[in-house]
């Protein structure tokens, strides 16, 4: 069996990414719309951020009461 590998989907990255630009520069796009997509891409960049850093995660592992 293949393991899974990590990280983000290119195909989705470039999914967000051209949705972002397509919503953006149609004018008729309501603000709801924009915002939808560019919360997305903010997430996506959060998401990129935290797989980024080693230490994201690690202070659950350690046992603050011994």
């Amino acid at each position: 069996m293949k393991k899974k590998d990590k990280g983000i989907n290119p195909a989705l990255e470039d999914a967000i990414s051209q949705m972002l630009t397509a919503v953006m520069g149609d004018s008729t796009a309501s603000i709801t719309d924009k915002t939808k997509v560019l919360d997305r891409a903010l997430k996506l960049e959060a998401i990129k951020l935290k797989i980024a850093d080693d230490e994201w995660g690690a202070g659950f592992a350690n046992d603050e009461d011994e």
